[in-house]
């Protein structure tokens, strides 16, 4: 029963962080579909608003760290876990839920078919913004990042309780 109030409790969370990133879809743009990433990037409307490579990979290692410091305290102190096995395999599975949740419930049914998603100028892209597969790719993509995050938790777990208890 935990794992469902957790997994609930963490999808409503994630879907708050989504909405707010939603609300300037340009900020997100790296999480289109490659055409669509294209066509933005040629029309002048967007020219200067962009963001660049390095905005994306520190937007992506802070949403990681913060994944991690969440993971780590519902793991720690709600679940009380303490071992690195325990760790791992919980957290992978809170992960798998909420990955699989975004894929499911946000990309496919939410993003794929939601109009503020599309920008201007691209709106002749259906076929692109249905494309399951990116997203389905994404999932997986998660999964392996879930397995080094999950890790890290395992750890700083063990550290955690041989320091401080």
């Amino acid at each position: 029963m935990i794992i469902a109030i957790e997994s609930i409790i963490l999808c409503i969370l994630f879907t708050i962080m989504v909405y707010i990133m939603s609300r300037k879809p340009i900020n997100t743009l790296y999480n289109y579909p490659p055409k669509i990433q294209e066509r933005v990037k040629s029309l002048d409307e967007y020219k200067d608003k962009i963001p660049t490579n390095e905005n994306k990979v520190v937007v992506k290692i802070c949403a990681s760290i913060i994944f991690l410091i969440i993971l780590f305290v519902v793991l720690r102190f709600i679940n009380g876990y303490t071992s690195f096995v325990d760790c791992f395999r919980y957290g992978f599975l809170l992960w798998t839920i909420v990955n699989l949740y975004d894929l499911i419930v946000l990309d496919i049914i939410w993003f794929c078919h939601d109009k503020n998603f599309v920008f201007k100028g691209t709106e002749d892209m259906v076929e692109e913004y249905h494309n399951y597969w990116f997203h389905t790719k994404g999932f997986f993509i998660g999964e392996i990042l879930a397995v080094a995050i999950c890790a890290m938790v395992g750890v700083i777990s063990i550290l955690y309780t041989n320091i401080l208890g």
